[in-house]
């Protein structure tokens, strides 16, 4: 009865090509894949359960294959110390054939040395002595470093009015300002972002506006939420930005899917999900990366490992050389990148992009950078790490001066203008801020629609008597939401 499922699928293969400056850096991985090119296959008839039957009224089914790939065949070379004796013999099992040895050896738990990191500035702005790199234009170079200036300020103007009590939660992205802004500089717009919840830059320079921001924070009834959504939760379709959800890598997972529908509709663009080193020691995260590799989805992980999740040290969540290893377990390629380079990171991330669009395939980026602020505005880092390290990693390793000095270096900053930027922002931020305050809340019914098409009778129930204790305790309730 199944073999009506077994369609004939078209397999073309290619060789991959890497972007002539960055091959180098990516995994080993690479030398042996191959990406495909497929098509649905054509309707035909189901064969009726007896055998010879011919009927016309047999049905006619639409029968739509996976995505197949041809890397479960490709046959790697055996390693080149098998003797010539083990090298004839061989085992062709599943997923390609494996030579035997008579040496009994175990795969070292890790490697001697540590996965270099990819930089293109060092600590004093200045490129690194035979770069490569993405070249970036100076319209592109001047707009990077505006925005992370705007993000930095409006990390630091919203966590003061959340520490005023004027907003409820925030959490900054102070020390990874290159992480957001260089990253999404380096995707296109119909490129799908899954963010954790350290990424509104992105979201900045997709075009989200100041406003937007703060009325998501404030909760009226301009947020795109309507306010049921914690501060810094923020989403928009416009952007194709999905909504920041707190439970941690649960986005992963959800990441892949949306990249293989894109796929399927044989898009030219990827998803791109982040996550935190923390993130990586859930099996969301793993599950996603299988899932991804083995359709062979085309998205880019990008994974923020900036030492802590929350009071956490890297060194107490694993015992790998960091994130950037764990790809080539499930057969995914990978680079290790200096997170406060912004260069660096955008080459880095343009390039896994193309790879991932042209090869149909998964890439893992592993992004070394610090947080230098609180995990939030729930926390004090200074509990649980040494004042002096934060102090260094805000000043030696800041990735917003070390890429005003390259930028400063071109000829195409100056002084004037930092003051002109610097200016401009605060006062509209403020300038928001005092529109957020005055705009009205969302109605109490907005606590129960969007959910259902009609409103089931348990959710009126719940409706009426929360109407009903609002009225009889009136003191014990906001008197800014409208009922």
């Amino acid at each position: 009865m199944a073999s009506w499922l077994l369609g004939r699928t078209r397999i073309l293969t290619h060789q991959p090509h890497l972007h002539k400056n960055l091959a180098f850096l990516l995994g080993p991985v690479l030398n042996h894949s191959s990406s495909s090119s497929f098509r649905l296959t054509e309707p035909f008839k189901c064969p009726d359960a007896s055998r010879g039957n011919n009927s016309v009224n047999s049905p006619t089914l639409l029968c739509f294959s996976r995505h197949e790939s041809t890397k479960a065949e490709a046959q790697l070379e055996l390693e080149h110390d098998v003797s010539e004796d083990d090298r004839n013999q061989v085992m062709d099992f599943p997923g390609g054939k494996v030579g035997f040895t008579s040496e009994m050896r175990f795969i070292s738990a890790s490697a001697q040395k540590r996965v270099p990191c990819y930089r293109v500035l060092d600590d004093n702005g200045e490129l690194v002595k035979y770069s490569n790199y993405v070249q970036v234009s100076k319209e592109m170079a001047v707009k990077m470093y505006s925005d992370m200036v705007t993000l930095q300020t409006m990390d630091s103007i919203f966590y003061e009015v959340q520490r005023q009590g004027r907003i409820s939660f925030y959490l900054t992205s102070m020390g990874e300002e290159a992480v957001n802004i260089a990253s999404a500089a380096a995707l296109a717009p119909d490129d799908i972002i899954l963010p954790q919840y350290r990424e509104p830059g992105v979201l900045l320079w997709r075009g989200f506006t100041l406003q937007q921001f703060v009325h998501q924070c404030f909760g009226n009834t301009h947020d795109f939420g309507k306010g049921r959504q914690m501060p810094i939760h923020y989403g928009s379709n416009k952007h194709n930005y999905f909504t920041v959800s707190s439970p941690i890598a649960t986005q992963l997972p959800q990441a892949v899917g949306a990249a293989y529908s894109l796929k399927m509709d044989g898009k030219s663009a990827c998803a791109v999900t982040y996550c935190g080193d923390g993130g990586t020691s859930e099996g969301d995260f793993h599950a996603a990366m299988n899932f991804a590799a083995v359709m062979e989805a085309p998205i880019v992980f990008i994974c923020r490992n900036n030492g802590w999740a929350i009071s956490t040290p890297v060194e107490e969540q694993f015992r790998s050389d960091g994130i950037v290893v764990k790809g080539k377990a499930y057969g995914i390629s990978g680079i290790r990148v200096d997170g406060n380079d912004a260069l660096a990171v955008y080459s880095a991330v343009h390039t896994a992009r193309e790879i991932s669009i042209r090869e149909k395939r998964p890439v893992l980026i592993e992004a070394l950078t610090y947080r230098v602020g609180h995990h939030s505005t729930s926390d004090d880092s200074t509990k649980y790490r040494a004042i002096d390290e934060i102090e260094y990693w805000k000043t030696a390793r800041n990735p917003v001066n070390r890429f005003k000095r390259w930028v400063e270096g071109n000829g195409w900053w100056s002084d004037k203008d930092e003051l002109e930027l610097r200016s401009s922002i605060r006062k509209q931020l403020m300038h928001a801020i005092q529109v957020a305050e005055k705009a009205q809340k969302p109605p109490l019914e907005d606590l129960f629609n969007d959910v259902y098409d009609q409103i089931p009778s348990n959710l009126q129930e719940q409706e009426r008597l929360l109407r009903k204790t609002i009225e009889k305790h009136p003191k014990d309730y906001p008197s800014d939401v409208p009922l």
